[in-house]
């Protein structure tokens, strides 16, 4: 079969043609001349034999003549020695990865497989001396398996791993643990061809971290050592390289630092930054950033390295590097890329040595020949940033530093501050001032000549950028800068120290102008790291004026007139913004340095000139000036008011400091209003006049506000001190402040009954000789006065009245005056109602005096009306008199009825309406009624028309409240009253009807209200009293009518329960429908209009009280006899053309055809529906066309409110209908065809048959 096989195999037809087909099988066919055994009798031997025989191996270059010699030959020559199979066998694993051809042969990947088990198969079988030779450093072996790892073929690598377990346990391999940690990833090396790079790289980190690293590290070195031996093939180098590629550290620490020869170390530096020069490789430049970051290096090296070519040496100061010869050139490449590696270094012995190299490398890069030649500005930023890192190595704490360690000629700070000034880029600005920072707190007089155009810089660039790391930078410079300031200055002489302040206040001028520009949320958190860092209680004074004068001189001025306010107030939210980020004492502390300074500013421009950094006079206009005052006072006032400042206050610890503080503030403040107040009479008659007014008053405005602040003891003291003050302008402002205080609901009770006294002096009027204008100012402080007594007694009255007797009393005397002024006698009217209500029994003895005083003054109606205040007043006293003693207000209550009435007649003010609705309330309801209702019958008879409107309310209320026993009791004197009152469109029947109307209503809406609260048994007897009333011998129209709109209105009340009382009507308004019919009478009466007028409004009272009867009836009050007497009338009242056209038509729509319908349905009888209807049908023959048209109105609303039950109607219905279809009035014929189309909606079904 073999023999066959092989013959089948070597026949010439198969690949003839095809020479390819030709070499693939011999190559296939020559690993079975691969033995592993060589017995005579073995199956590969004979194997290997036939195929030796082939034609195709005969002609192959490896085995041509092997077939007619010996076979001990071919074992002998080739494969005898295992090191020398195993070469055969390396080539074959790795000649794959050729990428020539010097063999004139390929190596597919099923042949280098096939090689790879051979190979597994006879390390299997060689004994422990072998497997030594053949996995030891010399050995191509495993170098080779390491090769096929990297196959792009999965079998490739699987049968790789497969040989590599035959060599594990060969210990004494320096390839050992190398071999043992690529077994334990055998999956991930079968699965990606690229993961042997990673392997290799994880076990070099892993072994840099172990204690016994030498040995992993050897496994690794013995492959770097294999790569440079000349037998060893470029292919596998190759592969092996990339495979090490991400394994670095060939140079340590360690190693460096055992280089004792500087030299050599500066050689090594020297070629690292070529080779990251010259290299394009980023992993190359990424292993040279690595070994410079770890590797400790002397500054010196470095400065050697950033020297111009031809310069070996570095000079020792900025004056020797400035004498260096100029032919010397920078590789600027080299330099930036050393400064990259240089900026963040932390090893870095001797650091100062690097300072003269970088300032010569700063120096060169700000000349304009080199900034043209190239573009310099990352250059420049780095320098910076080592330069700074220089200073943080030397100097951790940011302190001093020994001139010992580096002098302070190396610095040269005005290069730094140049780059500040030359440069258009912010990172260039950021890293130079970050720089002067640092500085700052080394060398910090060498920075103070330089402060001014750093700030400049800053205020006109940086701090226009919005982001965070500019925001940083602005800090720390602050940070840095400012306070060595402050500290180079502090204990020295006084004017060094206020040179000082004049520079910090140019700093604060350069912030203040550049904020406009600064993005609006970084501007709270600039000013604020400012001003923690100067020191607020010291400083903060000048930023708020400074930011003042910027509004006046620059915000208020571009924003128009409109935008003008909201500019203002948005500002001083920022302010107030700004004062609140500190502590309550810093910022009273600036308050007050604000008002000092206030006061050393002059009243006008023209009077002197003051030049300051603050406000410059000779800058500014007067105008500007006075806009500067304002507006601060305004802030102050403002600033102290605030919910964030109180809120501060409030959580103040040291309570004692805050109160001392405040006082000293208090002090501040009474002393600037003494010099506005001087300024006010002195400017009276000039144009500026209103503007210190305003201040005075704004200056007012922050005592009130300090005042707050102070305790109550305190307070007091100053008040009473203020209110014995000779100007009539601070005693009102002190009764202002007392008043605020009083409105907060103060305990200290003791101490504020005692200002009573004091308060009632300034009330009582001066007996000297003075001015009008004085006079004015006396009577505002009268009203203040008063107003200040009614405070004090509303918080203390209750629990003290004794001390308030003589308020009373001053306060009944001012308002008995007639001589009075109208303001002070309203303030005094108010405070006798708050002293009243207070004192209850002891105002008792005053009200002989009260009472009548009080009323006078709303008798005088001139007054009244002028002054509404004044009169608010008046009823406001009378009213909490009236509340306090209704039992003792007899004598005066008709009086104060009427003129309750009378004023509620004539005012139009809200106020005013709304308290004397209240005062009629208290008069309705605490006047018991033995006294309220002869009072208001009194009333009733004295009083014009018009005001029984009011007294009619009055009564309503009291009857409202009144218990059900006192009713019983009073009913007889209210009916006696009210038909009396009823009677009044009789008594006026020639008087205008709406007016009539309008009372009448008053009365019948009060009666009312009584009804409602009588039972059935008691308003029996009432209805058919007010019946007989109105049908009495004489009676006219004018009392039916009455009676019926009466009648109405009580059965809309009593709904159901007035049917019970309803059947005496049914004959007495039959017999008035027949009546008022003009149609069935001949009336003389009908051309009389205003007999006309009250004839319709008595028919519309009696159609709608019958529709009221209907509607709620459930009784059947429609019996037979009843029906039969209203039916005819009722529909006779379709032809009643009473009051003309208008009046006739709201008359059927409105009145007569829901009475009609509801009475239908009330009748509930089909054979009266029928004569109904009839007679309806008997209406639509009717002469007139619009009677005929009411006729079907009324047709079609009795069919809706029927429904199904008008199907029985329908009948006698349709002949009337189609008799109108042709009526000779068009509206007619179209009412018939719409009644039609609504009667078959109605009914569900339609009509046509019918006709």
């Amino acid at each position: 079969v073999l023999k066959e096989a092989v013959r089948v195999l070597d026949d010439p037809c198969i690949f003839e043609g095809n020479p390819d087909l030709k070499a693939q099988i011999s190559w296939e066919i020559l690993p079975f001349l691969v033995l592993t055994n060589a017995a005579p009798k073995c199956v590969e031997l004979q194997m290997a034999s036939c195929v030796a025989e082939t034609t195709l191996l005969s002609q192959h270059p490896l085995t041509h003549g092997w077939a007619k010699g010996k076979h001990s030959c071919c074992f002998t020559v080739h494969l005898n020695e295992p090191t020398t199979l195993f070469k055969f066998l390396s080539l074959l694993w790795g000649y794959n990865s050729n990428l020539g051809d010097q063999l004139d042969c390929r190596v597919s990947a099923i042949l280098q497989t096939q090689a790879l088990y051979v190979g597994k198969a006879l390390l299997c079988n060689q004994p422990i001396k072998t497997l030594n030779v053949l996995a030891s450093g010399s050995s191509p072996v495993v170098p080779s398996l390491l090769v096929c790892l990297c196959s792009g073929v999965c079998e490739v690598r699987r049968a790789a791993i497969a040989v590599l377990h035959s060599l594990s346990g060969v210990v004494s391999s320096p390839y050992y643990l190398l071999v043992e940690n690529l077994l334990k990833s055998s999956e991930e090396i079968i699965a990606d061809p690229s993961y042997l790079s990673q392997a290799l790289s994880k076990m070099y980190e892993e072994a840099l971290l172990l204690k016994d690293k030498k040995k992993k590290l050897a496994s690794i070195e013995q492959l770097l050592q294999c790569v440079q031996l000349p037998c060893c093939p470029s292919y596998t180098c190759k592969t092996l390289l990339r495979a090490l590629q991400d394994v670095h550290g060939e140079i340590t620490k360690p190693f460096f630092t055992a280089l004792g020869d500087e030299k050599i170390q500066q050689k090594i530096l020297s070629v690292l930054f070529d080779l990251l020069v010259g290299n394009k490789n980023p992993a190359c430049a990424q292993a040279i950033n690595s070994v410079f970051k770890v590797i400790a290096v002397d500054a010196e090296l470095v400065a050697n390295e950033l020297m111009p070519v031809d310069k070996q040496k570095v000079t020792a100061t900025v004056q020797q590097t400035r004498r260096m010869p100029e032919e010397n050139v920078v590789s600027w490449p080299r330099v930036t890329l050393i400064l990259e590696l240089l900026q963040h270094k932390k090893k870095l012995r001797r650091a100062q040595c690097l300072v003269p190299a970088l300032f010569n490398l700063l120096s060169r890069c700000l000349d304009p020949a080199a900034a043209e030649q190239e573009n310099l500005e990352y250059t420049k930023q780095l320098i910076l940033s080592c330069l700074l890192n220089v200073c943080q190595k030397l100097s951790p704490d940011g302190g001093p530093i020994s001139k010992d360690v580096l002098e302070e000629d190396t610095f040269n700070v005005e290069l730094v501050v140049q780059c500040v000034r030359m440069s258009d880029m912010p990172q260039t600005h950021h890293h130079a001032l970050l720089l002067l920072g640092a500085l700052a707190g080394i060398f910090p007089e060498k920075v103070l000549h330089n402060i001014m155009p750093i700030f400049t810089f800053m205020g006109s660039n940086i701090m226009r950028l919005d982001d965070t790391y500019s925001f940083q930078v602005i800090n720390k410079t602050v940070q840095a800068v400012i306070p060595a300031l402050i500290k180079a200055n502090e204990g020295g002489s006084a004017q060094s120290e206020g040179h000082m302040e004049t520079v910090v206040s140019h700093i604060v001028h350069v912030f203040v102008d550049a904020l406009p520009h600064v993005p609006e949320h970084r501007r709270l958190p600039i000013l604020s790291q400012l001003m923690n860092t100067l020191g607020p209680s010291r400083f903060l004074w000048v930023l708020m004026l400074l930011l003042f004068k910027q509004h006046v001189t620059q915000t208020s001025v571009s924003a128009s007139g409109a935008e003008k306010e909201a500019v203002v107030e948005r500002d001083q939210d920022f302010w107030t913004s700004v004062c609140c980020e500190f502590e309550v004492k810093e910022q009273l502390t600036s308050i007050i340095r604000i008002l000092q300074y206030l006061m050393t500013l002059p009243q006008d421009k023209e009077e002197e000139t003051v030049s300051d950094v603050i406000f410059n006079m000779e800058a500014n206009s007067g105008k500007d000036l006075r806009h500067f005052k304002f507006l601060s006072v305004s802030f102050m006032a403002q600033l102290l008011a605030s919910d964030r400042f109180v809120g501060k206050v409030a959580d103040c610890e040291d309570l004692t400091e805050s109160t001392l503080q405040t006082l000293h503030l208090l002090e501040e403040v009474l002393r600037y209003i003494h010099a506005v107040a001087r300024c006010v009479e002195d400017n009276a008659d000039k144009p500026t006049a209103k503007f210190w007014r305003a201040l005075l008053s704004k200056s007012y405005d922050i005592l009130d506000k300090v005042n707050a602040l102070l305790p109550m003891d305190s307070f007091i003291m100053v008040m009473r001190g203020l209110m014995g003050n000779q100007l009539a302008s601070v005693r009102r402002k002190a009764m202002e402040l007392l008043n605020n205080k009083l409105q907060q609901r103060t305990q200290w009770i003791t101490v504020l009954l005692d200002l009573i006294g004091v308060l009632l002096n300034i009330v009582g009027r001066s007996h000297g000789q003075v001015t009008a204008q004085e006079e004015e100012e006396l009577a505002i402080n009268r009203q203040t006065a008063l107003y200040s007594l009614k405070l004090l007694c509303r918080n203390f009255g209750s629990g003290h009245q004794e001390p308030f007797v003589p308020v009373l009393k001053k306060a009944v005397e001012l308002v008995a005056d007639k001589d009075e002024e109208k303001n002070v006698m309203g303030s005094a009217l108010l405070c006798v109602a708050e002293v009243t209500s207070t004192l209850k029994a002891l105002a008792i003895p005053q009200l002989h005096s009260l009472m009548p005083a009080v009323l006078d003054t709303l008798k005088e109606r001139k007054d009244l009306l002028n002054n509404e205040i004044y009169l608010l007043s008046a009823v406001t006293a009378l009213q909490r008199v009236s509340e306090t003693l209704p039992h003792f207000i007899s004598p005066y209550l008709e009086d104060t009825i009427s003129q309750v009435s009378i004023t509620k007649r004539l005012t139009s003010c809200p106020q005013l309406s709304v308290r004397l609705s209240s005062l009629s309330t208290t008069l309705a309801t605490k006047v018991p009624p033995r006294v309220l209702i002869p009072t208001i019958t009194k009333c009733h008879c004295t009083m014009v028309n018009n005001r029984l409107g009011p007294l009619m309310i009055i009564l309503k209320e009291h009857i409202t409240h009144m218990e059900k026993d006192q009713l019983n009791n009073h009913q007889s004197e209210l009916t006696s009253f009210f038909l009396s009152a009823l009677d009044f469109r009789a008594q006026h029947c020639q008087g205008d009807l709406n007016k009539i109307g309008e009372i009448e209503g008053y009365v019948i809406d009060c009666l009312l209200v009584m009804v409602m609260k009588l039972s059935e048994i008691t308003f029996r007897p009432l209805f058919f009293k007010l019946f007989d009333w109105s049908k009495m011998d004489g009676a006219s129209k004018n009392r039916l009518l009455t009676f019926y709109r009466l009648a109405d209105n009580i059965a809309n009340k009593l709904k159901g329960l007035f049917v019970l009382f309803a059947g005496q009507l049914v004959k007495p308004i039959s017999e008035l429908l027949r009546q008022l019919n003009i149609s069935h009478t001949d009336d003389d009466d009908d051309d009389d209009d205003d007999n006309v007028t009250k004839s319709s409004l008595l028919l519309q009272y009696v159609l709608d009280c019958l529709h009221k009867i209907f509607l709620y009836d459930t009784q059947r009050f429609l019996s037979k006899e009843r029906a039969d007497a209203l039916l005819g009338p009722l529909v006779d009242q379709l032809e009643n053309m009473l009051g003309g056209d208008e009046i006739y038509k709201t008359h059927i729509t409105k009145h007569l055809v829901p009475c009609i319908a509801q009475f239908a349905v009330a009748l509930g009888d089909d054979s009266q529906w029928k004569v109904l209807n009839y007679q309806i049908l008997l209406k639509t023959r009717h002469s007139s066309p619009k009677v005929r048209f009411s006729a079907l109105v009324m047709l079609l609303e009795l069919a809706s409110k029927l429904r199904e039950n008008y199907m029985v109607l329908l009948p006698e219905t349709i002949p009337f209908l189609a008799e109108l279809m042709e009526d000779e009035c068009e509206e007619v014929e179209q009412q018939v065809q719409k009644v039609i189309h609504e009667m078959e909606t109605i009914l569900g079904e339609p009509l046509q048959s019918y006709f």
